[in-house]
């Protein structure tokens, strides 16, 4: 299949245009600095402009385009958080029209955080509405929002809520080795609040399915199996490293003082459910954290 793919030079993109590749796929990129690399196609979404020549004989289109929500949120990077996901998909949605595309699928990430940032027992469902209407949430909504338009023109839409990823390099994983490293691991906030996470090897296989299995359609929560407390994640990343676990939390004001707003994401968790995903015959390679672990250290 012909596939179209946007933020394919991030940590998940990187990896899953390989892995699209091995399947067989035959996959153009949007980047805005170009290459000598030919199914490279230049981009430029403050200008509304895309490469004609990217859409050609496109069947499918992957949106994976999105500024780091691990930056502290100001007004103007507010913005770029929506602009760098919502606008960029309508301005997919613009060529897609203008070339008269019809597609077997649209994907696009999304977010965990689409029911909201809080701290509850109950467990997550696709089929649940927004729980707390916050920026996070917001955000999430307008970019399934734009990814739904490609109905359209598509014959499925996918909306992969993703949770936080894990990974050797780079991702959620990386801050928290640095600071366990130092023997400085500990509960953040209350400790009490639930950490959902995946493996970036299983959202990449995710992402894959999406592609390949002709039932998925609608959200769909990237979460593995085992769901920990904050304070039992840091303890467990503790003892795999050989490091110190101090059981006093770090305090929630001085989190908060530093981070800002963002520090929610960070101080506040929910469980999320991975039984709709499954029920469609998707495998999770790694479903618990103790062996997630062992393989990214």
């Amino acid at each position: 299949m012909k596939i179209l793919i946007t933020g394919a030079t991030g940590l998940i993109g990187k990896r899953l245009v390989n892995r699209l590749k091995e399947k067989g796929h035959s996959v153009n990129i949007l980047v805005r600095n170009k290459t000598e690399n030919p199914n490279e196609f230049l981009w430029n979404t403050t200008e509304n402009f895309i490469e004609d020549e990217a859409f050609t004989n496109v069947e499918s289109i992957i949106h994976l385009s999105g500024a780091s929500i691990g930056k502290r949120w100001t007004k103007n990077y507010k913005k770029e958080l929506h602009d760098s996901r919502v606008e960029t998909a309508n301005l997919l949605f613009s060529y897609a029209k203008k070339h008269e595309l019809k597609l077997k699928s649209f994907i696009s990430a999304s977010g965990i955080n689409y029911y909201g940032t809080f701290t509850s027992n109950e467990i997550l469902t696709e089929e649940m509405p927004i729980k707390k209407l916050d920026f996070l949430a917001n955000l999430c909504k307008n970019w399934e929002e734009a990814a739904l338009q490609f109905s359209e023109i598509s014959e499925r839409v996918v909306c992969l809520r993703t949770s936080p990823v894990l990974s050797q390099k780079g991702g959620t994983l990386e801050l928290l080795k640095k600071v366990t490293n130092l023997n400085l691991a500990s509960p953040l906030g209350s400790g009490d609040q639930w950490m959902n996470w995946i493996h970036l090897d299983d959202l990449v296989e995710m992402y894959v399915f999406a592609v390949e299995n002709t039932e998925m359609e609608g959200a769909f929560n990237a979460v593995a199996d085992e769901i920990p407390s904050n304070k039992n994640f840091m303890k467990e990343l503790a003892k795999k490293m050989k490091k110190l676990f101090i059981p006093i939390p770090v305090p929630r004001h001085l989190i908060q003082l530093v981070l800002g707003e963002m520090s929610t994401i960070i101080l506040e968790g929910s469980r999320a459910s991975n039984q709709k995903i499954k029920s469609l015959g998707f495998e999770f390679k790694y479903p618990m954290l103790s062996e997630t672990f062992e393989n990214l250290l």
